[in-house]
């Protein structure tokens, strides 16, 4: 059977686990969390440069070919769906690699208010107080401060995907890139995936956002953190007062460049 893959990228905390847990009630669709694929494809990237000292032997062609396979292969027999969405947020770097490969596969990319994915982490880090989190390489010490600092800089769990995102929105293969916000996809879920499957070219599929389900209990429990990729049963809109210092909020509360037109020079489709 030959497949059709979409690719899920973007922010850290900003729906992406909530994007696949929707799209994943459509039979034809497989869709889940960050998965391996993505360092698979760095790894493999790199094991054919030419630090390979047989590289001499190897043509692009053959490289492509080979890149592709591993989404072939890992998505096997065992996986009935047409349409597979891969998640990790490392495809926002790879979009020239990802369009000759798949030339009709497209990039969603989940974006959120740096400031409230921030304050989500950290909410996280206080909920679980007394289990170290690997997304700090489960240490103990750190403040708000030291830990926010780490989510930003430019190797951070946020920082990285931020710069990620921000070469795809203004590369030059953004005619597949679609930012979805968080803010859409929690208070209109119905507007939200009807943009994503127009995007994707699907016929539309009745969605039951009142029962949504999705489960990594024993991932989230073995990376220290449990509850990072809970979905809550009914998609909506939850208002709450922020844990960072107000200092560490406003720091990041104008990094959202998705929402000034005059920042959209190619004018990517956010939703």
């Amino acid at each position: 059977m030959e497949r059709q893959f979409h690719f899920i990228s973007g922010l850290p905390r900003s729906g992406s686990t909530l994007l696949a847990a929707i799209l994943s009630q459509n039979p034809r669709f497989h869709a889940g969390m960050s998965g391996p694929m993505g360092g698979a494809f760095n790894t493999l990237l790199g094991e054919l440069s030419d630090r390979n000292e047989y590289s001499v032997f190897i043509t692009d062609e053959q490289r492509k070919r080979m890149l592709k396979g591993l989404f072939d292969t890992y998505y096997g027999p065992e996986y009935k769906a047409e349409v597979v969405f891969d998640t990790n947020r490392s495809w926002c770097t790879k979009m020239r690699q990802l369009k000759e490969l798949f030339p009709q596969g497209k990039v969603i990319a989940c974006v959120r208010h740096v400031s409230w994915i921030i304050d989500s982490i950290e909410q996280l880090v206080r909920k679980n107080a007394f289990q170290p989190s690997s997304i700090f390489n489960y240490q103990t010490g750190g403040t708000v401060y030291s830990r926010a600092e780490g989510l930003a800089n430019g190797e951070g769990m946020v920082g990285f995907a931020y710069n990620a995102l921000k070469e795809a929105f203004y590369g030059d293969q953004t005619d597949n890139l679609l930012l979805l916000s968080y803010e859409t996809l929690t208070s209109d879920p119905a507007r939200a995936i009807a943009a994503v499957y127009d995007f994707i070219g699907e016929s539309a599929y009745a969605h039951d956002f009142d029962n949504v389900s999705y489960q990594a209990d024993e991932f989230d429990l073995r990376a220290g953190t449990p509850g990072l990729h809970t979905v809550r049963k009914k998609v909506e809109a939850r208002g709450r007062t922020s844990v960072l210092p107000p200092d560490v909020f406003r720091r990041f509360e104008n990094d959202v460049f998705w929402l000034d037109p005059a920042l959209n020079p190619h004018g990517v489709r956010v939703v």
